[in-house]
């Protein structure tokens, strides 16, 4: 049985992409990877969770994940995509 892809949202409904800019609870940080079963059902990350997000916040949490759906997580608001 194939898995199905899960594209990973935010609230305002854009896609969560890797290296995008972030506000987690107000602080700046950015998306250090998605964990989609998708792409990589062994992911201990996958396995555990069901996928979800990290988020890399240096200045308060360190690193954060956020378990699927990131929908439901209201704490984290897109700033801008990698690149941009």
């Amino acid at each position: 049985m194939a898995i199905k892809a899960m594209p990973f949202f935010y609230l305002s409904g854009g896609r969560v992409l890797v290296g995008g800019r972030v506000l987690l609870h107000g602080e700046p940080g950015e998306i250090e990877f998605v964990a989609d079963p998708a792409d990589d059902a062994e992911n201990r990350y996958v396995t555990e969770f069901g996928g979800g997000v990290m988020v890399i916040d240096p200045r308060v949490f360190g690193s954060l994940f956020i378990p699927a759906p990131v929908t439901d997580y209201e704490e984290l608001e897109l700033v801008s995509r990698a690149g941009v």
